[in-house]
């Protein structure tokens, strides 16, 4: 299909770790451990913390901030009453915290979008964002950032990152939505959206970021993500002015089922659009007057081809062309390969299939083979960039690259026959 694959891997790195909350679940062990720090003589709390804090101080930025944190949440089982030091109280709350390797086991399932910001920038420059699911202990998910530029040739260069994590304070937390805000301060690469919720408690799966556009030409970053809690899926939707302050609430509805719902970009004759995937197999279409629910869907396409007879669905949001809405896919084959796709549906009626690939637009070459899930290449979003589409595409569910085809080319390949 001539694809044109970048040398461009982006790894997972252990080292990008967090500090979380770490306690026996035997409240009596937490007042032995606390009893036994509030009989140190002052000198060995010093001589303590002071160990502590060469441990962390060049691996966080606000680690006593979450320390003393910590100690407000165990200081009811202190068994004094008298004043503490403020190195007692740091050296409690280091007992419970330990870090996490957030791309420990993975880091994969990409999506792209045009960045909010495309202010100080050479001639023919675009800038970027991809969000990636990054994979640690105990198969546990997170969202994190990238950036970069793309050229007027789709040359592809990424922004240095750091070992660095920030976690956003989290404000209006309830069993249906949370606000999460990160420091100005903190650079995107180093921004982590953590699971918060007990429906999110085992990861927050496979974002599909969509740069969405309201009648009135205001600008808004949406993204579906899977909550899975070690037996359940529920879908969610991450909504984003400036990549600094989400809010994440709970889709609802007859239809929100499975995985693998992609928001359109804007409304469809007044109404938002989504595609989907409730039956585990077919691709879907869904139309609502309401942003968080959805209660009615359309059969739009079923497995036609050997490399997706296994099952179907979309690779992220709708991409608008002239010729109509340019849609990824993936479609899962023999010995579970998973390829990726593509199809094209009606520009004013999308539930009309008008194009679709009759052979897989990308699979795992011999050097994509091998990672967390062998044999996989899969994305959850690209762009168009002037005369190509470019996507960034996970490699056997480990690490990442960039790939792009000519657009041109590729909307005749899907029409062809058609």
């Amino acid at each position: 299909m001539n694809v044109k694959r970048t040398n461009i891997i982006l790894k997972p790195d252990s080292s990008k770790v967090i500090l979380k909350p770490f306690e026996p679940g035997d409240k009596k062990r937490i007042t032995k451990i606390i009893d036994r720090i509030s009989k140190l003589p002052e000198e060995e709390v010093l001589k303590g913390y002071k160990a502590v804090n060469d441990l962390y101080s060049s691996r966080h930025k606000k680690f006593e901030h979450l320390f003393l944190k910590r100690f407000e949440d165990v200081k009811k089982y202190y068994p004094g009453t008298e004043s503490i030091s403020k190195e007692r109280m740091l050296l409690i709350g280091s007992y419970f915290i330990n870090e996490y390797s957030l791309e420990h086991s993975a880091l994969f399932n990409p999506s792209m979008v045009w960045h909010p910001d495309q202010s100080k920038l050479s001639e023919g420059k675009k800038r970027f964002i991809i969000s990636l699911r990054a994979t640690g202990e105990g198969h546990i998910s997170s969202i994190e950032f990238r950036s970069g530029t793309i050229d007027s040739e789709s040359n592809i260069e990424l922004d240095g990152i750091n070992r660095f994590v920030a976690m956003p304070e989290i404000k209006n937390l309830n069993d249906n939505s949370y606000d999460a805000h990160f420091d100005n301060g903190n650079n995107l690469c180093e921004r982590v959206l953590f699971p918060q919720l007990l429906i999110e408690s085992n990861g927050i799966e496979d974002a599909r970021f969509v740069r969405y556009e309201d009648e009135n030409k205001k600008v808004m970053y949406y993204a579906t993500y899977c909550a899975y809690d070690g037996h359940n899926i529920t879908m969610r939707l991450l909504q984003t002015e400036d990549f600094l302050t989400f809010r994440s609430q709970k889709l609802d509805g007859a239809e929100v089922q499975n995985k693998g719902m992609a928001l359109f970009p804007r409304k469809i004759k007044g109404q938002y659009a989504m595609l989907s995937r409730q039956d585990n197999e077919n691709n879907y279409i869904m139309f609502s007057d309401n942003l968080l629910r959805w209660e009615t869907k359309q059969l739009l396409m079923e497995p036609e081809y050997p490399w997706e007879f296994f099952q179907i669905g979309n690779c992220g949001s709708p991409i608008e062309t002239e010729k109509g809405w340019l849609c990824l896919s993936h479609g899962v084959g023999a010995a579970r390969r998973y390829s990726i796709g593509a199809f094209l549906l009606d520009k004013n009626d999308p539930t009309k299939l008008i194009g679709r690939l009759k052979k897989p637009l990308m699979e795992a070459d011999q050097n994509e083979r091998d990672g967390y899930v062998p044999n996989v290449v899969y994305t959850c979003g690209g762009v168009i960039n002037g005369k190509d589409l470019v996507f960034p595409y996970a490699m056997s569910d480990y690490a990442n690259s960039f790939a792009s085809v000519n657009l041109n080319y590729l909307l005749e390949e899907l029409t062809n026959g058609w």
